[in-house]
């Protein structure tokens, strides 16, 4: 008999621990305007956003400076050497290096020389700029990965700043975003009072500094297909079987060679440190503890080496890769995730080009962009969070890349993104060893069609496809019934990404998990009841449209088709 997934002791940030709390303080805040507030969460996106960049770059070797000649660089700086024969940069130094063509930065203590990064930048160089001559720790290291600063090279890390140069922190007014989200934190319910998938994404809008909610719920143009992902569910019911003995079973399942406790996933989904500080360390662990694969974005906020040695022994991942412009970081890059041990490739081509994610960029033009240098470009800011990060990405994508992916990896291949029956098959025919219908959650092209109706036009025109390879689906997915209709239709497992960012954002790890246990519930109350004690007793039989089964609306297991 299935038995829940164990519930762990509950240790929620909600202080001012949290980065919607004090903990992303207000380095440019000046005062308690709501367009100070905007800024800082601007200032937030876009360094996270730069993280995630160099993260991606940082898979490349780098070619260091000898010791020598940094020393030899550094000298000429007024500073304090120590007997170690170690350099301490005066913070008065510091300060002189705010230009375009000179630009230090402090980090955590370290002085970095940032020049020549500015125009690789994917937020733009005025962002950077803002923090000249400063210390950015505050800004940089709640969004950004441990090794981020490693793909500069040696030569730019200048050594540290000598601590006693340095002025004291000034107190600072919190913003009125920071005051709303503390407020709105002392009135969070318990993880356990979570009792829908939803309740965790009407709590995020609460919690979320308003770049965190504008990026994890924009979604393409009029999001229409958004709306329509979830709302096409609604138009599939069960034919529930009675006289069943239900009393034991279990949801466990596998898909692509992959065992798993729910048959659910965590679909890739990028910056989950806008909503919790440790970001998608909280996903891995809480699917370890739950039993469930991750899905790890390409554009996840933290490093590769993070989320990987957070696994649980024997815990089974997919990383998920956009192809770059630069296909030899793309290379490296499968090889070392293959290394690290994940299980799957997802190979994502629903982005061929370039959406407008309405929500987030109406979020970034509404915030006065940083002070802006003589003759410098355009800051990248306004695009929104998901263009800044998505700078490298090729859109020479065809479908040779799957051989170009197969070289390079031993790992099974997913295609994710698939909205036609037509390219489903062509998968097949290219030998992936899965696909995921997917519209990227309606935020690439709107009206796209919704997964549940594709896998649904699937199994009544092309059915042998489910033999041929395995086929999941994600977008709009909100409940466990959600849940078994996909699987019913033949989906091997189902895929949520913007509910367990919300999860992470609102209880952090225990959010997670508290999400796989209500799922868990759903799926197995709504097995039972129409009959089912195992995935593998779900069948076509059991769901299809909205109404009664006849002429036109009968699906061919259901009723007569009359013409």
């Amino acid at each position: 008999m299935f038995r829940h997934l164990p519930k762990v002791a509950r240790t929620t940030l909600v202080t001012a621990s949290h980065p919607q709390g004090h903990a992303c303080k207000r380095l440019f805040a000046s005062s308690t305007s709501s367009s100070s507030s905007s800024r800082t969460s601007l200032i937030v996106a876009v360094a996270a956003a730069a993280g995630i960049a160099i993260t991606y770059q940082s898979f490349l070797p780098s070619i260091k400076a000898d010791e020598g000649a940094l020393a030899s660089k550094t000298d000429k700086y007024p500073g304090t050497k120590q007997p170690s024969g170690q350099k301490l940069i005066s913070f008065e130094e510091v300060q002189k290096h705010t230009k375009r063509d000179d630009c230090w930065v402090i980090i955590e203590g370290k002085i970095y020389d940032v020049t020549d990064f500015l125009d690789n930048h994917p937020g733009g160089a005025e962002i950077i700029l803002a923090n000249a001559g400063k210390d950015a720790t505050k800004i940089f290291k709640p969004l950004h990965p441990p090794d981020a600063l490693e793909t500069l090279d040696e030569s730019q890390h200048l050594g540290p700043v000598d601590p006693l140069t340095v002025p004291e922190p000034e107190d600072e007014e919190p913003t009125e975003e920071e005051l709303r989200i503390e407020e709105a934190r002392k009135t969070l319910p318990p993880v356990d009072s979570m009792l829908l998938v939803n309740d965790f994404e009407d709590w995020a809008e609460k919690v979320l500094s308003g770049t965190a909610w504008n990026y994890y719920k924009s979604a393409a143009d009029r999001e229409i297909t958004a709306a329509e992902n979830q709302d096409a569910f609604k138009r599939y019911y069960f034919r529930p079987r009675i006289l069943h003995d239900v009393t034991n079973g279990s949801i466990n399942t596998e898909f692509v060679g992959m065992k798993t406790n729910l048959p659910v996933f965590i679909s890739p989904a990028a910056m989950a440190k806008l909503g919790h500080p440790l970001g998608e360390v909280n996903l891995t662990k809480g699917a370890g503890k739950c039993g469930i694969v991750q899905g790890i974005s390409i554009n996840a906020s933290c490093s590769l080496d993070e989320i990987m040695a957070a696994r649980e022994k024997g815990q089974q991942v997919m990383f998920q890769i956009y192809l770059n412009k630069d296909r030899k970081a793309s290379e490296a890059l499968l090889h070392k995730v293959t290394e690290l041990g994940a299980s799957a490739i997802i190979f994502t081509v629903d982005t061929a080009w370039r959406s407008k994610r309405t929500r987030d960029v109406r979020a970034k033009v509404a915030v006065a962009p940083p002070p802006s240098s003589d003759g410098q470009e355009k800051s990248k800011a306004p695009l929104g969070v998901s263009q800044a990060i998505s700078g490298y990405q090729d859109t020479n994508l065809t479908w040779s890349d799957i051989g170009f992916i197969r070289k390079h990896t031993n790992l099974p291949i997913i295609v994710k993104g698939i909205q036609s029956m037509e390219d489903a098959e062509l998968c097949a025919e290219h030998g992936v060893e899965g696909i995921i219908l997917s519209n990227h959650g309606g935020r690439q092209c709107d009206f796209a069609p919704a997964p549940i109706d594709l896998l649904y036009e699937m199994r009544i025109n092309k059915p042998e496809l489910f033999n041929k390879l395995d086929i999941m689906m994600d977008g709009g997915v909100r409940s466990g019934a959600d849940v078994v209709k996909a699987l019913a239709l033949g989906a091997k497992a189902v895929g949520l990404g913007r509910s367990f960012l919300y999860a992470n954002g609102t209880h952090g790890e225990d959010g997670v998990i508290r999400l796989c246990e209500i799922l868990a519930e759903e799926i197995q109350n709504t097995m039972r009841n129409i009959g089912a004690n195992n995935i593998t007793d779900l069948k076509p039989e059991l769901v299809g449209p909205a109404g009664p089964w006849v002429y036109g609306n009968a699906p061919p297991w259901g009723g007569k088709n009359k013409t």
